[in-house]
């Protein structure tokens, strides 16, 4: 397909998800089987176009003045992949397959495009909605806050310690020419060209054979963050498909007992061929069954459970760009609720001295600091690590990150734009 054909597809995809409202790998996927004649590379590059356009959406539609999806299409063209009206003309000539020719006020506002007097909302591209709670964590940076959540981001891996190195592992991933993560002892790092296909990592040898998982770096760091040592007693209560649970199995050193549950049987399918591949042998995955308490044999006998809580997942929009135009305020409050249980379930493991690890992808303070003063109103007894303390676990590269991340007196938020990793807050509580 000519580079025309794939924004005229681009734009044929946006129009479904608008039509729809569903997630874009569905509109993609159906799109893709109603046009057997697009290769692997022209879909690659056309799934590049939808999620450029989702993640400038409003930016987009602001420069543009309306937020038709060829208008999103356009102004991201224009914003994100930095065309001028000229190239952007060439592409929209009328022709067989290429999207309509520009009308003159589409030449202007294309010609024109600023943010300079945007609202945050808009020259961040998140929803109006959550401006006040953009504001409250990030005050007048909101919009260079957000902005930075709508970017592309790369694909980062974390690499086995119980099969391999990183050295290792770089050199058996060479091809893709990784670099290692800035913060995270364990990371490599990729990089993704906007149009370019992913890299077939769960093909390759390195991953078959258990020495990399594909986890975002500041996932990495909120495994790090919570101190499993080997020998202890740890509960991942939120596994899920148990990418942090690979993780506190290679800090345990296969030692200790780790046990994996989460309340949606189905989350945890995944986990017994992952650990199966990673070599880990200290985890018991325990499922769900009905209304039972599938932990209750633990009670007060755990050193740390790490909760890896439900959450809107705000802070992983660089990865999912079309769910927080989805995203609603009844979910935020069923994920706050969903998260006050798992930190009442989380007390009844520890045992005196334990500890709780509560993380989040989300940059919210209703779901991050909000939900700790709150917790500790409920649990006088439990006191919050301070952050510095907490991210001392990365050595000599401690000191650097504490000036870079967000700390408060409730824990320390990761940000694209200040740590360059995905969204995550981690708060480490003890109990006296």
């Amino acid at each position: 397909m000519i580079p025309s054909a794939r924004i005229a597809g681009a734009i044929e995809v946006l129009a479904d998800i608008e039509v729809k409202r569903r997630p874009a790998a569905d509109a993609l996927k159906e799109w893709g089987q109603m046009h057997r004649f697009a290769g692997s590379g022209d879909r690659a590059a056309i799934a590049g176009l939808v999620y450029d356009a989702l993640r400038r959406r409003a930016s987009a539609a602001y420069v543009m003045g309306e937020s038709t999806p060829r208008a999103v299409m356009l102004g991201m063209l224009r914003l994100e992949r930095g065309l001028d009206v000229d190239a952007i003309a060439a592409l929209c000539d009328g022709s067989r397959f290429a999207p309509a020719p520009l009308s003159d006020d589409e030449r202007g506002k294309i010609a024109t495009a600023n943010l300079d007097k945007a609202p945050p909302h808009v020259a961040g591209d998140y929803p109006e909605w959550l401006d006040p709670s953009f504001a409250a964590v990030f005050g007048e940076l909101r919009a260079e806050e957000g902005a930075a959540l709508a970017a592309r981001a790369p694909l980062d891996l974390r690499v086995n310690l119980i099969k391999a190195d990183r050295d290792r592992a770089s050199g058996e991933l060479g091809e893709y020419n990784p670099e290692q993560t800035g913060w995270s002892p364990w990371g490599l790092r990729i990089s993704v060209p906007p149009d370019a296909k992913s890299p077939a990592i769960q093909a390759d040898p390195a991953f078959i054979k258990g020495h990399v998982e594909i986890q975002d770096e500041g996932s990495q760091l909120a495994a790090l963050f919570s101190g499993a040592q080997p020998g202890e007693q740890v509960v991942d209560l939120c596994a899920g498909a148990g990418g942090k649970t690979l993780a506190l199995a290679a800090m345990m050193e296969n030692s200790g007992q780790l046990y994996a549950t989460d309340t949606d049987k189905r989350r945890l399918a995944p986990i017994h061929a992952r650990l199966e591949r990673a070599g880990v042998r200290n985890v018991q995955v325990r499922t769900p069954r009905g209304a039972a308490e599938v932990l209750d044999d633990l009670f007060g006998k755990i050193d740390l459970v790490l909760i890896d809580a439900p959450c809107t997942g705000t802070g992983s929009w660089r990865r999912n760009p079309d769910a927080k135009w989805r995203l609603r305020p009844g979910a935020l409050e069923q994920r706050r609720k969903d998260q006050v249980a798992a930190l009442d379930r989380a007390v009844q493991l520890l045992k005196p001295g334990g500890r709780i690890a509560y993380v989040t992808c989300s940059v919210l303070d209703e779901e991050n600091g909000e939900q700790i003063r709150n917790f500790l109103a409920r649990c006088p007894a439990f006191s919050v690590e301070k952050p510095e303390q907490v991210a001392s676990a990365l050595g000599e590269r401690a000191f650097l990150f504490c000036k870079t991340a967000l700390l408060t007196e409730t824990g320390l938020l990761m940000t694209p734009r200040r740590t360059g990793t995905d969204g995550f807050f981690v708060s480490m509580l003890r109990r006296g």
